[in-house]
């Protein structure tokens, strides 16, 4: 028989661990066609696959979804599922049973509590349960493709907080109205504060020999101690100290102690400004820093094939200090075709970000499930975005970089957004304009098509954002003429050192947040 479990990477191991003849799926030699095909199946995708199968719902997984489980696996291969999770199960057993009823199930950033690494865990997940049924038509169980979104549930929280605490601290004048407008702001978040004081004091009541920095220090020598579940934070050079109570359900990990920072930042700077009157500049900058320290957090590392470079950047606009809807991916699949995607979602606040973060997850999603050219990815993600309701417009290109015998090609589709850039071998640039094409977002569009080239080698595909070309009192027509004489002659440069290139030209004046990416 052949190995149900070739595939199975780093968990062959855990497999063959598993006495399956004593679980309730019984020996791999009596498991159904249907269930040895989506254990095929499962196992051959990248993306966090899980599959709970029988009246028992017994868990059978990929490798990306043992990072989801953490210390649970590899108990948890072979298991039932009610034994694995039964912290959470009063939730997810009824959308399983009505999954198997053949209802399927879609949750969008859930909020579960997980015992996954020694105590329960807040964690947020985006999953859909949908039955698997044999040939003639009974379910045998339930398949789960899931989405760890804490990371980026918990940052937009905190980003949130923040954004709060600089907007209240703004105009303050004076110390009692400093302590009058940060502790209803810091008391208002419970899920990362349980309980917060604030004390303001003399400098010379600190005995600073008594603290322990932890990481870098933030701006003002914010310093933070931790002794168990309680925090404090050192606010300047020993001007106040806030004490927080930490949250039993979160780690105690970087982003944790970031944050508190960040907090013992805007306080200190806040106390600065009462004695220097310069603190609109200095929390202007922290804003800046911290939105785009969690914009570059909800972007992924691009993929690195063996056969091409792949740079990225992202940068925020000087006028807008908030965080944003561009975004770039670069990912290879499990053919091996590498796949560019370059968007961005209409809006620039945390709702922006957080509705590109899911659509940029759906067509990852997309492209790892369905094989299928770019103009038929963009319009099955529109079709995903109108029926979930992610209520925005997003211009998107989306391309493939193909190797075939003798030759590389280059196929995209274009969903309103501005043309692709070729830098040929010989230092000429073309325009990779063709008729444009409705952007993402609408009902019924009409349908979608690709464009393909031939790449010779040394070639390079720039792909951006319009905050790159946009300027006020400058036409589009210009700034592409811009952009093109910029990279003319510049053939001899690598794919970093183009997106250096492009970022010192245009970034001083740019009036919107900028994504690049370039391949070469």
């Amino acid at each position: 028989m052949e190995d149900v479990f070739e595939s199975a990477g780093s968990l062959r191991e855990a497999y063959a661990a598993v006495d399956w003849a004593a679980t309730p799926l019984g020996p791999v030699s009596s498991w159904s066609p249907t269930l040895i095909a989506t254990v095929r199946m499962a196992l051959r995708t990248r993306f966090a696959v899980t599959l709970l199968w029988g009246p028992e719902y017994v868990l059978v997984y990929n490798e990306a979804y043992v990072q989801m489980i953490a210390d649970k696996h590899p108990a948890a291969l072979g298991r039932p599922a009610r034994d694995v999770f039964p912290e959470i199960w009063d939730t997810i057993g009824p959308m399983l049973d009505r999954a198997a009823g053949e209802r399927a199930t879609w949750a969008d950033d859930l909020r579960l509590l997980l015992d996954r690494r020694g105590f329960l865990e807040e964690t947020f997940f985006t999953f859909s349960y949908s039955a698997v049924a044999s040939p003639d038509g009974a379910v045998e169980g339930v398949i789960d493709i899931a989405s760890e979104t804490t990371d980026r549930v918990i940052g937009n929280r905190r980003l949130a907080l923040l954004h709060r605490l600089s907007e209240r601290l703004a105009d303050v004048e004076d110390r009692a109205a400093l302590l009058d407008r940060a502790l209803p702001v810091l008391r208002s978040a419970p899920a990362d504060l349980a309980d917060v004081t604030f004390s303001v004091t003399a400098p010379e009541s600190w005995a600073p020999d008594t603290w322990r920095a932890t990481a870098s220090p933030a701006p003002s020598s914010t310093q933070v101690t931790v002794d168990g579940t309680v925090a404090r934070v050192r606010l300047g050079d020993g001007a106040g100290q806030l004490t927080a109570t930490l949250s039993p359900h979160l780690p105690v990990d970087e982003q944790y102690l970031g944050f508190l920072r960040l907090i013992g930042g805007a306080l200190s700077h806040v106390l600065d400004r009462l004695q220097v009157r310069q603190a609109e500049r200095l929390l202007a900058s922290m804003e800046r820093a911290m939105s785009e320290a969690l914009q570059d957090s909800l972007l992924t590392h691009a993929a690195q094939p063996d056969n091409l470079r792949v740079a990225v950047r992202y940068r925020t606009s000087i006028a807008q200090a908030h965080i944003g809807g561009d975004w770039y991916d670069a990912f290879q699949l499990v053919d091996g075709l590498h796949t560019v995607v370059i968007g961005d979602v209409t809006g620039h606040d945390r709702a922006a970000a957080a509705a590109m973060a899911q659509i940029r997850n759906m067509l990852r999603g997309i492209a790892y499930t369905v094989e299928r050219p770019p103009s038929q990815l963009l319009g099955a993600l529109n079709d995903a975005m109108i029926g979930l309701g992610v209520d925005r417009f997003v211009t998107v290109v989306l391309g493939q970089f193909r190797d075939e015998p003798g030759r590389r090609t280059f196929r995209w589709s274009n969903a309103g957004h501005p043309p692709p850039v070729l830098l040929h071998p010989d230092g000429t640039v073309e325009l990779l304009r063709r008729p444009p094409e409705i952007l993402l977002g609408v009902t019924d569009p009409p349908a979608r098509t690709d464009h393909e080239i031939t790449l010779a080698p040394g070639a390079a595909v720039v792909l951006y954002t319009d905050g790159l070309i946009e300027r006020r009192g400058v036409t589009f027509d210009e700034s592409m003429r811009d952009l093109m004489e910029t990279l003319t002659g510049r053939q001899d440069l690598d794919a970093e050192q183009l997106c250096d290139l492009l970022l010192d030209r245009y970034t001083e004046h740019a009036e919107d947040d900028i994504a690049l990416t370039v391949v070469r």
